[in-house]
């Protein structure tokens, strides 16, 4: 055998995955084409062992649907259509931070705001009195609890809307965010939070956490893109840092 060729066992060890997984990866055009003997076998190179390790890389940060993509447009020479997707991954992460941000300052919002006096019975307020205290009219709270994010309970006997404690104050904080204008999906995102926590200080605490695990992520994609580029100058397809 050559010096620079590889067996595809040798390059599967390389990594520690499957001879069937670099077929795989040659077929999905995450490594370079490559020639065959004339007896049908694939010859694998210094380059393939090379661009599998990137891959591997990649990997990490972007996750592998992504490494497929970059890697394969790498490979056919479309490098706009690289690029395009990198900045897609880069991008999902700026819109996560972004929705961060915007569910503390709605949980702030609420936060900040007093809870309403709850007049209420042992068995809970009908929808009626909950729209005359958070200020909305009874399609309003009909329309919230249609979209998931109001879950008052039936009144045995007459069907009624009754809401508890929890669902009333889950109605101000509603009202709140929507005349804040805040969408729909951070609304829920809050409610969720709220439901799921329970205190204030459990939910700061729980968004600082997915903060940090944000900022892991984009450090893991950062590593993973100087790795592509560093491929790319390899290949003479980027400039020289």
């Amino acid at each position: 055998m050559e010096p620079d060729r590889l067996r595809a066992v040798d390059l599967a060890a390389t990594v520690g995955i499957s001879v069937q997984q670099v077929r795989n990866y040659v077929d999905l055009g995450v490594l370079p084409p490559v020639a065959r003997t004339p007896a049908g076998y694939r010859i694998f190179t210094a380059a393939h062992a090379r661009a599998l390790t990137v891959a591997r890389r990649f990997a990490e940060g972007h996750g592998w649907s992504r490494t497929r993509e970059v890697m394969a447009a790498v490979h056919r020479g479309d490098l706009p259509a690289a690029l395009a997707a990198l900045d897609g991954g880069h991008a999902e992460l700026d819109r996560e931070r972004a929705e961060i941000r915007r569910v503390l300052g709605a949980f702030e919002t609420v936060v900040a705001s007093p809870a309403v006096a709850v007049p209420a019975p042992r068995r809970g307020v009908r929808i009626g009195a909950v729209a005359d205290l958070v200020g909305v009219r009874t399609s309003q709270l009909r329309l919230w609890e249609a979209r998931g994010l109001l879950r008052p309970v039936r009144e045995p006997g007459t069907g009624y809307r009754v809401y508890d404690a929890a669902e009333l104050r889950a109605a101000q904080v509603v009202t709140l965010l929507r005349r804040g204008a805040y969408p729909w999906e951070i609304v829920a995102a809050v409610l969720d939070e709220l439901r799921t926590t329970g205190s204030a200080q459990r939910v700061r605490a729980e968004l600082a956490r997915r903060e940090q695990d944000l900022h892991r992520r984009s450090l893991r994609r950062l590593r993973a893109s100087a790795a592509l580029y560093d491929y790319l100058r390899e290949r003479g397809e980027a400039p020289p840092g």
